[in-house]
């Protein structure tokens, strides 16, 4: 049987998990190949080359061998590693909720340019950004577009009627903005004018510009309110970040001490799940 040939490809590397006693299986994402696990050998050992390239949340340039199982990584050099993502509570914290969507989301052997360069670019603005959430905020929204949950925010999900900002409702399992009719009628849940308009916002805009948006507690809790039913609409299951947002949302209207202790319990947990 003739041998195959490595593939090559660029991924960002989303998570890890051990396997024997000095590999690691690496849970890759391609832009031309999608969500990919494969085995790094030898990562654990003191002296291992490979381990710097593999580690969750940079991207890379990795070579590919196929193995029984498994592909198995036969080289690697980092592109970059955004070390600023791992040098922040807050910025670490948003990046592995963007890594466990893609990771929950996307399938093997498929394309998915399109998601691969607004997760890249998400990356890139958490690592300098002081709005770590609203990066968060802004990449769901894409995400919910390019799975086929795009929200709807210009008409009534319910009657098609055209709406304006006072007194809407939010129907994640009807997809989107529900008429003040409608919303009266006992249909989805109250959607307030400035969440109303920040939607919108962020839907024509930019991370950068996104993230310069000032958003009160309030504000914040409800939208993160309506993205995470929206979310869990798409994936059908809940997903333990975004549980771990709504705390923090919460957390942030009775003080920065509470947050700080919520804070350092989840970030245990996600770097446990992340390994």
């Amino acid at each position: 049987m003739p041998r195959i040939r490595p593939i090559r490809t660029e991924a960002i590397v989303l998570r890890q998990r051990p396997l024997g006693d000095a590999d690691r299986i690496c849970v890759l994402f391609s832009p031309t190949r999608g969500r990919i696990e494969a085995v790094a050998k030898g990562v654990r050992k003191p002296l291992s080359k490979l381990a710097g390239h593999v580690e969750p949340l940079s991207r890379g340039q990795f070579g590919l061998a196929q193995g029984r199982n498994l592909d198995v990584v036969t080289d690697a050099s980092t592109l970059d590693s955004w070390p600023a993502l791992h040098d922040d509570m807050d910025r670490m914290t948003e990046a592995l909720a963007l890594a466990e969507l893609v990771d929950r989301s996307t399938d093997v052997d498929v394309s998915s340019r399109p998601l691969y360069d607004v997760l890249r670019h998400s990356l890139d603005e958490l690592a300098s950004t002081k709005s770590p959430r609203a990066v968060r905020w802004w990449f769901t929204l894409r995400f919910l577009d390019q799975q086929g949950y795009r929200p709807e925010l210009e008409g009534c999900v319910r009657c098609r009627s055209e709406v304006g900002p006072e007194g809407n409702g939010f129907s994640a399992a009807d997809g989107g903005v529900v008429c003040p009719r409608c919303h009266g009628a006992g249909v989805g849940r109250r959607l307030s004018s400035p969440v109303f308009r920040l939607l919108r916002y962020m839907r024509r805009s930019s991370c950068e510009a996104t993230a310069q948006v000032n958003v009160d507690a309030d504000a914040s809790a409800e939208l993160e309110r309506h993205l995470r039913l929206s979310l869990e609409q798409a994936l059908e299951s809940r997903l333990r970040s975004s549980g771990f947002a709504e705390a923090l949302a919460r957390a942030e209207m009775v003080g920065r001490d509470a947050t700080s202790r919520v804070v350092e319990s989840e970030r245990e947990e996600q770097q446990r799940a992340a390994i």
